[in-house]
Formats: C-alpha cells, sequence, structure tokens
C-alpha cells in the first residue's frame, strides 16, 4: 500500500480518526491521534512531530522534537474504537540530521533484514515467537514506602477450588491444578470463547494464526500461535497481538498480563522463537541428512546463540521477573546445549515434520516481556555470528536435562540467574549487535542505563514482601 492508497482507504472507509503508534525501547505501544481531515499523503514524506524527551529511552529535554513517518505497509483499522480509527504503525525520524533515529527499535528490526542481506548469508529469515500470557479476572498491586503489595486473581484459579460463591453465584468447580492447564477441555478450559475472539480478531487485522490454546499453568495461562513471518513484519505482528489480547480481555471483563512469572509456584509464560534462514525459496537450515535434519549453518547458527545467551537475554528475557521464570522445575530452558524434540534445552529442533519447509530452530529462552524488535534482532546477528565464524555448540543431547546423572549435569552450562548477571554480560559481549551498524553504541549504553536505574534498582532497594515472613521476628 502506498501513501496515496491509504488517503483513498481513509475516505472510503469513513475513518474520522488517524492514530498513529510507535514502539518505546522497553517495548511498549505508545500513540496519538489526529483527525483524518487533517491527515495528508505529505505525512509519509514529512513526518509527524512529536515529543521524544516524554518517551522512555528516547531523547533529552533540549533535544525533544522527533517525528513520526506513518508506514503505509502497517496499516489497519483498529476494532476496539466506537469513532472509525485507522492505526498506522510509524518509524522515528530525528527531523535535525533527516535520519532515521538509532534508538527506534523498528529502525534496528530493518537494518537487522539490511545486514541480512547485504552479509549473503541468506536474503531473508523467517520468525515465529510463541507469547504466552496469562487471563485473569483482577489485579491489585501497589507500592509506597511503608508498605508493598500485588494480589491477583482467576475464576480457573486452583486455590478458589475451595471458595464459597457470592452474590448468588456458585462454585461449580472445574479449576486447572498447579501445572495440569495443558489442553483440557471446557468446561475444565473456561476461556476458550475469549481466545477465540482474541483469534478472530487478530485475523481480520491481517495477522494469521495457527492455534490457540490453554497453557500449562492454572489461573488462565493461554497461548495463541500466530504464523511466522519476516523480523520486523513478525515483530509488528505480535505488537498488535499484545494489543489485541489485552482489549478483548477487558471487552469480556477480563485483564490480560504478559509478565514472565506472575504466580509463585506455577508455570511462568515463555516466548519461545522459532526462526529460520532462506534463499531463492531454500531453507538453508535443512539437510536430510544431518542430526534432526539440520545443516551445517543451522548448527553454527545455534553456535552463535548459545556462545552469546548471556548476552541475548539482555534483550530476550530483560526483566527482573523473567528471572523468576528461568529457573528449574517449570519447563523453563536453562540448559545452554540444543537437542530435537527436548523442550528443557535452551534450543529445540521441532521434529513433527520431515518436510524441509518445517525445519527450523526454536530458542526456548526469551519470554513476552521483550521488546520484540530487539529481540528478534538480536537472535538474528547473533546466528549469523555463528554461521560467520563457524561456532560449533556442545553436541546434542537427547535426554531429561533436569534429570542427568551428576557427572554429566556438570558439564551442561545454566542461564544467568538474574537480569544483573546479563546486563552485564551484554556490557562485556555486544560486539556482535554492532555489525552492520544494526545496534548502536548509544542504544546498547541507554538501554543498560535504564534497565538499572528504573527497573534493577529499584527493585533491589525495596523490601520484599516475602522478608517480613523470613526476618521480621529476628
Amino acid at each position: 500500500m502506498t501513501g496515496k492508497e491509504v488517503i483513498e482507504l481513509i475516505k472510503n472507509e469513513g475513518i474520522q480518526v488517524v492514530d498513529l503508534k510507535f514502539v518505546d525501547l522497553p517495548g511498549l505501544w505508545q500513540h496519538f491521534s489526529i483527525s483524518a481531515r487533517e491527515f495528508g499523503e505529505e505525512a509519509f514524506t514529512e513526518g509527524v512531530g512529536f515529543d521524544g524527551s516524554s518517551i522512555r529511552g528516547f531523547q533529552m529535554i533540549n533535544e525533544s522534537d522527533m517525528l513520526l513517518v506513518p508506514d503505509p505497509e502497517a496499516t489497519f483499522i483498529d476494532p476496539f474504537t466506537s469513532v472509525p480509527t485507522l492505526s498506522i504503525i510509524c518509524d522515528v525520524r530525528d527531523p535535525i540530521h533527516n535520519k532515521d533515529y538509532s534508538r527506534d527499535p523498528r529502525h534496528v528490526a530493518r537494518k537487522a533484514e539490511s545486514y541480512l542481506k547485504s552479509s549473503g548469508v541468506a536474503e531473508r529469515a523467517y520468525f515465529g515467537p510463541e507469547a504466552e500470557f496469562y487471563i485473569l479476572d483482577s489485579i491489585r498491586f501497589d507500592q509506597s514506602y511503608n508498605y508493598g503489595y500485588y494480589h491477583l486473581d482467576s475464576e480457573e484459579g486452583f486455590w478458589n477450588s475451595g471458595k464459597e460463591g457470592t452474590n448468588g453465584e456458585k462454585n461449580l468447580g472445574y479449576k486447572p491444578r498447579y501445572k495440569e492447564g495443558y489442553f483440557p477441555v471446557p468446561p475444565m478450559d473456561s476461556l476458550q470463547d475469549i481466545r477465540s475472539d482474541m483469534m478472530l480478531t487478530l485475523e481480520r487485522l491481517g495477522v494469521p494464526v495457527e492455534v490457540h490454546h490453554h497453557e500449562v499453568g492454572t489461573a488462565g495461562q493461554t497461548e495463541i500461535d500466530m504464523r511466522y513471518d519476516t523480523l520486523t513484519k513478525m515483530a509488528d505482528s505480535l505488537m498488535k497481538y499484545k494489543y489485541v489480547a489485552k482489549n478483548v480481555a477487558r471487552r469480556h471483563g477480563k485483564t490480560v498480563t504478559f509478565m514472565p512469572k506472575p504466580i509463585f509456584m506455577d508455570n511462568g509464560s515463555g516466548m519461545h522463537v522459532h526462526s529460520s534462514l532462506w534463499t531463492n525459496g531454500t531453507n538453508l537450515f535443512f539437510n536430510k541428512d544431518g542430526y534432526a535434519q539440520l545443516s551445517d549453518a543451522a548448527i553454527h547458527y545455534i553456535g552463535g546463540i548459545l556462545t552469546h545467551a548471556p548476552a541475548l537475554l539482555a534483550f530476550c528475557a530483560p526483566t527482573t521477573n523473567s528471572y523468576r521464570r528461568l529457573v528449574p522445575g517449570y519447563e523453563a530452558p536453562i540448559n545452554l546445549i540444543y537437542s530435537q524434540r527436548n523442550r528443557s534445552a535452551c534450543v529445540r529442533i521441532p521434529v513433527y515434520s520431515r518436510s524441509e519447509k518445517a525445519k527450523r530452530i526454536e530458542f526456548r529462552c526469551p519470554d513476552p516481556s521483550a521488546n520484540p524488535y530487539l529481540a528478534l534482532s538480536a537472535i538474528l546477528l547473533a546466528g549469523l555470528d555463528g554461521i560467520e565464524r563457524k561456532l560449533t555448540p556442545p553436541a546434542p543431547i537427547d535426554k531429561d536435562l533436569y534429570e542427568l546423572e551428576a557427572q554429566e549435569k556438570v558439564k551442561v552450562k545454566s542461564t544467568p540467574g538474574s537480569l544483573q548477571e546479563v546486563l552485564g554480560a551484554l556490557e562485556e559481549d555486544h560486539q556482535f549487535l554492532l555489525k552492520g551498524g544494526v545496534f548502536t553504541e548509544d542504544l546498547i549504553e541507554t538501554w543498560l542505563e535504564y534497565k538499572r536505574k528504573k527497573e534493577l534498582d529499584a527493585v533491589q532497594l525495596r523490601p520484599h514482601p516475602y522478608e517480613f515472613a523470613l526476618y521480621f521476628d529476628i
């Protein structure tokens, strides 16, 4: 679609409001709206001004003027507004130098795709992230100088199995037991229609969906799998995915969280990322005679991911809460190894199909708190570094890695255990991200500073509620 065609769409569909969306550095959509009467074709070349100093990870107040440049290929009619509204995903531009903004995550994704082509390794990379989330009935949280708490609830939560009905409502049972929410039919799965509503809404926005289902966790853990796509388009689709999930849930009187670990003693929410490289319609990861039908290029790609995994997690599992999930015992992939079929490995090779088209690798450490533009770009660059340097990962292990004998287990490295560790790893190991100018030192420095000051320090300085149970009577 061109800018001219977007203007025609606005007229033909009776659009009254144009909503410009862009992503901040941590990974949340931001927006402002323009009257359709004021929106012209020149916006696609000249941009629309906004205050960059009010956006997380962007500009200082003395350099705040920035431009949004709408992408005519990234438009959709908003399904949640009562006034006819056209949403357009935008890129960010620096008006002084008239260049794409180095800290715009979407610009990073487009640069990663350009670098892939220029490298000569492949023409395109396909990605398929599987972002899990919880659908809840209520959430309360607050933090001050003299208190701190959270309280979440779900009709499905197994902790409500003994709850008496209130306001004339009965407790009808059918609560998924802890870690047993995977695939029971209704009425145990009470969220079938909500997930279907989410799926159909995504499809109306042009996001193909392959499957949806209840996930392992009690209290409404859910997964909706989108069809794979190229990097920037997939990141755009993941932003739509979160937008749709949150707003459809709200329409049903519920709320959604993509926190990696919102519930104690049950499974966290991951974002397993499938990827493959293609040239001239050929899957470069496929070799019918290789281990799990993997080519040498695929093995080296895995080698790059496992070599750089500690640094990668600074973008792929980028919150303090991420490391409540990456612990043993909850299907979390903490072992820096690869294996076919094996979900306890950091990199799994799916073997559902022996078709060349289906051959891919699955990096299981990421979670949905990640900024998809940065996370997918970082994964691609790590894999390309592995191919360029012919990095070889440790030999695959086709066993339950949680049940290894001690002499075997000591040979398997684990993922870092905290945000502090992965930020330190990124500081030491980020040269692979700078190739082709995809990431910049400025972006990485800003990311490290933001994560350390706004998140890591903020959590470390506050007393934890459970510390009172441990220490109050000392």
